[in-house]
């Protein structure tokens, strides 16, 4: 499951059975979408509340902010490394509420501490009020169910087809709100708790208690309500469980983890427990669940440590970038069919956590690879999933991230071995070694291209949206023919190492063909064109006025060797002037304002939201990485450091997001609509992060493995004098000191005091420490 909460205490959760669910939804019927782009909230929106009386003056606020709005005198979120914290004072009252996940099931853990910090004894009721929205049109219920001490609201998942059926009986249809201390009243019908008073004041808190009651085919909602005397300095402290189920004896089974007497049986019914004891269970089951998800996240840490002169990138690399990554790895974005690409990019990134599951991804890929060397667009994850939505559409850009995902593995680990494993192709009638599959898909791409060398593009490539462009079946592709040849050399490479000359030979004159119809065909002058279309215009060129210049071809065409030095700099230079916003680089320039209809629904996208110009962080990641390549470590890191929001107080506030995680897009258009430029889509979703993780192991920091053993070439920016790097690396830990010198003119490496002449460290063996001493040339003020 997954969580998404903002300050205001809305929420966005969804669990997998297998397929995606919301046991909290929205207040009408809503399709079974992830999250949307720039989430829309709205006063009725799924949240977790806690709403407090003062019983003496009625007065009325909410924690965390919503939904009464009242404003309070301090107010802290904080989004910890395993979880959430708020923090309001208001009214002589302090309210600390905290949320953290179990490791093994779909569920919200919740405490919540109330403090008189006045002077004088108060008369207060607090009344927790978790949406549970609108469930079904087919059946929906609540009520109070006294022996689990638990509002359960019940509802069956819509069907019509009785094959359906057997499937939709074995759904979590029930979401509860599972309280450690017997309420003094409850209510379940929303429409009844709201009354005349609406959201921002329920009317039922007019009344002493509330008013017991349920929810019959109406829209339920959890609230309880607990009445309480607090002596000045008091604290008091309540926990909650929310989450799905799929009957009462499942909520029972929690209840008994998370409030029972320290994991024995016989837990009694919640009627019958003096609620004073409590605390001693259910502490010992959150503090207990507590530490789990702790263990559980901590697995997530990275390869690489950092101390550098940007505090702020130090915290984020140790801590939210390595943990972004393996989200994806593991939850696989919360998909049963994940697109190819973004399964093969995502487990790229685990290479540098636990590469495993890499290994596994690729097994598990190649397997889903047709005969023909042709992959899926999407990977089917257990039996009976299907391919949805996007990838009934076709794309044709797969095959380009076999090699391009590889390498980094095979750079982490040197297990080379893989190529020799035996996978079935589709269909199971026949099998191959990976390398045969490998070098299948690269001759596959190779081969799906017109007279003139140009990659197909079909119905899209890695942009999505770019749906007309091919359809016809003539339209073609700038940046996937670009890719193809860098995916040659990609292959190249690793056919060289792995002890295939003749191979690796005829792929890089397979990339040196390839360039050279990209130069023909698609240099513009100053950068190159996105493609050419089924009925041959040429596009994301200077001669359009809207769609001129696109960055993904930019970037390629460094990493692939089709641009040469004085292409590189121009298309550079046109980059920085036509993309570079304050918030990154765009994706394409200037957005879009109307259909194009040969080149596709992207065209239709609000000008600067997602790939219609915004900056656009998986493309963006793409050009960092390449400009390292070619060694434009300023460029580079400029760039890179504008991923992060919070430069500055307007920056953070600007893009409407905290630095713990970098998002799909920051709205663009910068130079057309410069308002909203940068806003965050809040989207956590994305193929960004393997690429940044990639960006500082082989580019910034240099700490990138070869068949030999850690090349180190750093690439620091020019105002960096001195950082320390750790680097776990095959089993051993190099701890690696940067420092900039006067006399020193290029980069030098030092082991027990030795020069490393190529610097590349070599016969460092599992579970050995290394200390490696660099040097760089100082920077001279001119």
């Amino acid at each position: 499951m997954m969580i998404h909460m903002n300050c205001r205490g809305y929420a966005v959760a969804q669990f997998m059975q297998p397929e995606p669910a919301k046991y909290a939804h929205a207040p009408n019927l809503e399709a079974k979408t992830f999250m949307q782009p720039e989430q829309p909230y709205y006063a009725h929106h799924p949240g977790r509340f806690l709403l407090i009386k003062d019983e003496e003056s009625g007065y009325i606020f909410s924690a965390p902010y919503e939904p009464t709005r009242e404003v309070p005198e301090k107010f802290v979120f904080a989004s910890g490394k395993h979880d959430m914290n708020w923090t309001v004072e208001h009214q002589d009252l302090r309210i600390e509420m905290t949320l953290t996940l179990p490791k093994d099931h779909a569920a919200e853990l919740w405490k919540i501490k109330v403090i008189n910090t006045g002077n004088r004894k108060r008369k207060i009721s607090l009344y927790p009020y978790f949406s549970v929205g609108y469930m079904s049109w087919m059946n929906q219920s609540g009520e109070y169910v006294e022996n689990l001490g638990a509002i359960v609201c019940s509802s069956v998942t819509p069907y019509q087809k009785v094959h359906e059926y057997p499937a939709i009986k074995q759904l979590k249809d029930k979401t509860y709100l599972l309280a450690e201390k017997r309420p003094e009243a409850w209510e379940v019908s929303q429409e009844a708790f709201e009354g005349e008073g609406g959201i921002m004041r329920p009317s039922m808190l007019e009344l002493e208690t509330l008013a017991c009651g349920d929810a019959r085919y109406e829209m339920p909602a959890a609230v309880m309500q607990y009445r309480i005397q607090p002596e000045a300095g008091e604290e008091q402290e309540y926990r909650f469980v929310f989450g799905p189920a799929k009957d009462e004896a499942e909520i029972a089974d929690i209840r008994e983890r998370y409030f029972g007497y320290d994991g024995e049986k016989e837990t009694p019914r919640a009627a019958d427990v003096d609620p004073a004891s409590y605390a001693i269970y259910s502490e010992y089951g959150f503090d207990a669940a507590a530490r789990d998800y702790a263990a559980y996240v901590a697995e997530g840490r990275g390869s690489l440590t950092i101390q550098t002169p940007d505090k702020q990138l130090d915290n984020f690399v140790n801590h939210w970038l390595p943990r972004q990554v393996y989200y994806h790895g593991v939850t696989n974005r919360l998909s049963t069919d994940p697109q190819t690409r973004n399964y093969l990019q995502d487990h790229m990134g685990m290479s540098y956590i636990d590469p495993s599951y890499t290994r596994q991804a690729f097994l598990t890929a190649l397997s889903q690879q047709r005969p023909d060397g042709s992959m899926p667009d999407g990977i089917v994850l257990y039996e009976g999933a299907e391919l949805k939505y996007i990838n009934q559409v076709p794309h044709t850009d797969h095959c380009v991230w076999l090699p391009v995902c590889l390498i980094t593995y095979l750079d982490e680990t040197n297990d080379y071995g893989i190529l020799d494993e035996q996978v079935q192709y589709a269909g199971g009638d026949k099998v191959g070694s990976v390398f045969e599959h490998i070098d299948l898909a690269v001759k596959w791409l190779i081969g799906d291209r017109d007279e003139r060398g140009l990659n197909y593009i079909n119905q899209g490539d890695w942009c999505d949206p770019m749906n007309m462009v091919g359809h016809k079946g003539r339209g073609v592709s700038g940046w996937l023919t670009i890719a193809t040849a860098y995916s040659c050399q990609v292959w190249a490479d690793i056919c060289e190492r792995s002890g295939h000359a003749a191979e690796a030979a005829g792929y890089r004159q397979q990339a040196d063909n390839i360039n050279e119809a990209v130069n023909t065909h698609l240099w513009d002058g100053d950068w190159y064109a996105r493609g050419i279309t089924d009925d041959g215009v040429p596009f994301g060129i200077s001669a359009d006025e809207e769609g001129r210049i696109f960055i993904n071809p930019q970037g390629w065409s460094l990493l692939s060797g089709a641009a040469n030095d004085d292409q590189k700099e121009r298309l550079i230079r046109a980059v920085a002037e036509q993309l570079e916003s304050p918030y990154g680089v765009e994706k394409l320039a200037p957005s879009y304002t109307a259909m194009r209809e040969d080149v596709g629904r992207v065209t239709q996208k609000h000008p600067g939201s997602a790939e219609n110009g915004a900056v656009y962080n998986h493309a963006a990641a793409f050009y960092i990485y390449a400009l390292y390549a070619v060694g434009e470590k300023e460029n580079a890191y400029r760039l890179l450091r504008k991923m992060l929001p919070g430069t500055s107080e307007e920056d953070i506030v600007q893009r409407g997001q905290l630095p713990v995680f970098i998002p799909n897009y920051y709205r663009g258009a910068y130079r057309q609509i410069p308002r909203t430029a940068g806003r965050s889509s809040q989207l956590f979703n994305t193929g960004t992060v393997p690429w940044v993780y990639r960006c500082l192991i082989d580019g910034l920091f240099g700490v990138q493995g070869t068949p030999d053993g850690l090349r180190v070439a750093p690439q620091l920016p020019n105002d960096w004098n001195e950082v320390s790097v750790v680097r776990a690396f095959r089993g051993a830990e190099y701890q690696i000191s940067i420092t900039r010198e006067a006399g020193v003119s290029d980069t030098e490496v030092y082991v027990q005091g030795e020069r490393v002449a190529d610097g590349v460290i070599r016969g460092v063996q599992n579970g050995e420490t290394c200390i490696v001493e660099v040097k760089i040339p100082a920077i001279t003020a001119v």
